[in-house]
């Protein structure tokens, strides 16, 4: 597929115009690595293509079932098609297991599991570093209305259920993770940007092991094997996808 012309480009995605269709982009997965607000940054070639084929996977799965995502076709290891959408400015993070930034401002043990999973929305902007807002603070800002932001948190709860399950089947456990939301062309609050070792934690369930980013961060070893190790356990029973791994 060709794609057109660039029309956004991320710490480590470059969005493209569809060539047929105004309501759709193409989503490219770059080699770029980045941590602390971009303080530490590098490029480990292939680790695009790890991030690409499992957000694919997982989009489907969240599609089947019954949630709904800008995702529409993979169209080669690095590419895909999404929708056009409109994006609110906002993270939305959903915690499971208390590791991170969590224990950093809070009172909580690392590695305390969290139930129910803890919910909460960060601005997303480079300049003030993420910072977490509450209800007040996006409604000051304009960034969302009540509705959008309750619509917003229940699917990020109905994703953390279906994840949850299905990487638990793959001896996976899914810590926490990140999910940007926008607006489609058919005015429906979606899932968009992607869910990855990027922007997810990943634990092996035996070892308790990263399978994500925090190996980079943390500079505990190989980051692309990680990536591989969770890239074969998603993929698993998706032959065409397999295939598509380097190596």
């Amino acid at each position: 597929m060709e794609r057109g012309r660039l029309v956004y480009e991320g710490k480590a995605k470059s969005l493209y115009e569809h060539p047929e269709d105004e309501n759709l982009l193409v989503m490219e997965f770059r080699d770029d690595i980045t941590a602390f607000n971009m303080e530490k940054m590098d490029t480990i070639e292939g680790k695009g293509v790890y991030n690409c084929l499992i957000s694919a996977r997982l989009f489907e799965v969240l599609e089947d079932a019954g949630i709904p995502t800008h995702y529409v076709e993979l169209v080669d290891e690095r590419r895909m098609v999404v929708e056009r959408l409109d994006m609110f400015n906002l993270e939305v993070i959903c915690r499971n297991i208390a590791t991170g930034s969590l224990v950093e401002r809070l009172p909580f043990e690392e590695g305390e599991e969290l139930d129910p999973p803890i919910v909460e929305f960060d601005y997303k902007s480079d300049e003030y570093g993420d910072p977490m807002v509450n209800m007040d603070h996006i409604r000051a800002l304009g960034l969302a209305t009540e509705k959008e932001v309750e619509r917003m948190r229940k699917l990020t709860l109905q994703v953390n259920e279906v994840l949850s399950e299905f990487l638990k089947d793959r001896d996976i456990i899914l810590v926490d993770f990140k999910l940007e939301f926008g607006v489609n062309p058919d005015g429906k609050i979606v899932v968009g940007d992607e869910i990855s070792p990027d922007t997810c934690r990943f634990w092996d369930a035996e070892t308790e092991e990263s399978l994500d980013k925090d190996i980079f961060r943390k500079d505990e070893g190989d980051v692309l094997a990680g990536y591989r190790e969770a890239a074969e356990r998603i993929l698993r029973g998706d032959e065409e996808k397999l295939a598509m791994l380097p190596g």
